[in-house]
């Protein structure tokens, strides 16, 4: 294939202080593409079962698709490693312009291996590679640590993935900060970063991303831009980006209130997009090339955070830092989720490893620190819990830096029936006992509970699947449109492209895209068959590391505990449903009653685990 790949890996072993330039083999475009799929093969070729996610064997992988660095709107990168908080599989997804600069210097994606011997960061000029000493860097949040490489770098340009205190301090769920306020946020990725002594990746790319056909790839773009220009969906992003979500969830009863006790929260308004627009925003503002604007710029106009410049609060970070902590202020909330981006740990696990401990504490199966009481509401002691985390402070500072899973663990005291979260991963601020099909997506995510593997609350509560009518309630019929969902999510996520930009593409005009940049003629069958080939193989990857078919559940607050508030009030996802679901899930997918893909399955899908397909 000629056109928009570079046909280049990247390969730098920090414990030998190597880098390697190897070429992306052909095979291994044609099967997986590009950015999730790379990742997920190499993963399993060169991270073998029972690996230390903090050791000096695991990767790091930042990989691009096909599209990045091209006109192509609403293209990303993902980082993809072997999670330290879940112990398996994790893709994590980042906008901005980090991932276009990979390109530019000439390559389809980086593995980074092994572990310095001092605290370090890697610096790309298109084909010169160093790794530098970053002792006087260590120490230091990520974007004090941004301005310091660009600093000595003497380049304002240069883009930077980096990590703040958490990930140095090896938090579970500490992410990965791409420049400015886009972050590869869930699973991790951070403290993989941190193991390996590793503060920063700096880029800087000169070349250009060439495409095989320029006439036919621009004609494509602009169907691409039409699209969006024409989704009411993207219009609404565009005007007031997942904020708009907050109301909405909480008008259905799927927003999380006190760790999930309830799924409204009577202060909605004042965490959505009418709360931010009136406290925090500005103007708005993109990723690279992207046209949706769906992000924003804005500060704390009044009040005591009066003063801090912030971005959006996603949605995700308004329910989980807001309504699940039972906090209405969005200056408050706004102010707890910079504290997290400048350590570079997960709001979304933040916040639900904060509600946890609160409702913990609350019901006596743990004890508040001196001088602090850990309550519900209280902006106090979610900013402490914050500080506690990031620092791995002695006492529940180090306990609740494992997350949510670890903690109950380790509380006892029937603390795992208030732990929310599905194989080690905090569950998104969907709350699923609405939706049953989104509580399968949960159920059977390749990363854990995860809304971005396909998002079936949305038909749910539209009631209709591809022209039939479905039941929100009902565990029927769910199976095929969750597996329909994620092999379409995984197969585009080879491109690497926008959950955002999806709602406004179509499938015929990113094959479009896809052909016009690589020459190869694929269609929407291509990608649903390239995402099943996928999921296949993480499932293979998470069964070699210990997982069965009794960790595709979901936590016992939404099977035991039925919804007290909102439109499906007194429902919950009981046992009977799961079973259900999963086995009807696990039929359809071609695997065993234990969820384990049949030889049948693979052949057809020409997968042979750990070895090039």
């Amino acid at each position: 294939m000629t056109g928009a790949y570079t046909n280049r890996f990247l390969v730098i072993d920090l414990s030998c202080e190597s880098v390697d330039i190897i070429p992306v083999p052909e095979d291994l475009k044609q099967a997986y593409i590009g950015g999730k799929g790379f990742g997920a093969k190499l993963l399993s070729e060169n991270v073998p079962p029972g690996t230390d996610p903090l050791g000096p064997d695991n990767h790091l992988m930042f990989m691009t698709g096909p599209l990045t660095g091209t006109l192509a709107p609403a293209m990303r990168g993902c980082v993809v490693t072997k999670s330290p908080l879940t112990g398996i599989f994790l893709d994590s997804y980042f906008g901005g312009s980090f991932s276009p600069e990979i390109k530019y210097a000439g390559y389809d994606g980086i593995v980074i291996k092994g572990v310095a011997k001092k605290p370090s960061y890697i610096w790309i000029d298109d084909d010169r590679v160093e790794i530098r000493d970053a002792r006087g860097i260590w120490g230091t949040d990520t974007l004090a640590s941004n301005r310091m490489i660009k600093a000595q770098l003497g380049d304002e340009s240069i883009k930077i993935a980096g990590i703040g205190q958490a990930g140095e301090n090896l938090v579970d769920f500490a992410l990965i900060c791409c420049e400015f306020n886009r972050q590869a946020g869930r699973g991790g990725a951070g403290a993989v970063m941190g193991s390996k002594n590793l503060k920063a990746v700096a880029i800087r790319g000169t070349r250009s991303v060439s495409v095989h056909d320029p006439e036919r790839f621009k004609q494509a773009c602009e169907t691409a831009f039409q699209e969006l220009a024409q989704s009411p969906d993207v219009a609404a992003f565009r005007e007031v980006g997942t904020a708009g979500s907050v109301e909405f969830a909480n008008e259905t009863g799927l927003l999380p209130h006190k760790n999930y006790q309830n799924g409204t929260f009577s202060k909605a308004s004042e965490l959505g997009d009418k709360g931010q627009s009136k406290h925090l925003w500005l103007g708005s503002n993109a990723c690279m090339g992207c046209p949706i604007h769906c992000s924003k710029i804005g500060a704390v106009r009044t009040g005591r955070y009066k003063g801090i410049v912030t971005d959006i609060v996603e949605y995700e970070s308004a329910g989980l830092m807001g309504s699940n902590l039972d906090i209405s202020d969005v200056r408050a909330v706004a102010h707890l989720v910079k504290l997290c981006d400048c350590y570079g740990m997960d709001s979304m696990s933040t916040g639900g490893v904060i509600g946890f401990a609160m409702e913990a504490c609350e019901r006596g199966m743990i004890d508040s620190p001196d001088g602090i009481e850990i309550k519900f509401g209280s902006v106090e002691a979610a900013e402490y819990l914050i500080h506690a985390i990031a620092q791995r402070r002695e006492g529940l500072g180090t306990l609740l830096s494992r997350g949510v899973q670890s903690a109950a663990q380790k509380i006892g005291k029937k603390a795992e029936a208030i732990a929310v979260h599905t194989k080690g991963l905090e569950t998104p601020a969907w709350g699923p006992r609405g939706v049953s099909g989104m509580g399968l997506a949960y159920m059977t995510t390749d990363r854990g509970g995860c809304h971005q593997r396909g998002f079936p609350a949305g038909y749910e509560l539209e009631g209709e699947w591809e022209g039939k009518k479905i039941d929100p309630l009902s565990p029927e019929g769910k199976a095929s449109m969750v597996i329909d969902l994620q092999n379409y999510s995984a197969g585009t996520d080879t491109l690497v492209k926008c959950d955002f930009g999806s709602y406004g593409i179509s499938a015929s005009t990113y094959a479009a895209l896809f052909f016009a940049a690589t020459g190869r003629q694929v269609t929407r069958k291509t990608f649903m068959e390239t995402g099943e080939r996928i999921w296949n193989l993480t499932r293979l990857f998470n069964i070699a590391e210990g997982m069965d078919a009794s960790q595709d559940t979901l936590p016992r607050r939404f099977v035991e505990e039925p919804l007290p508030d909102g439109p499906a009030k007194g429902h919950r996802i009981t046992k009977k449903d799961m079973t259900y679901m999963k086995q009807e899930y696990y039929k359809i997918r071609g695997w065993d009653t234990h969820g384990v893909p049949l030889d049948k399955t693979l052949k057809q899908l020409r997968i042979e685990y750990g070895k090039s397909s």
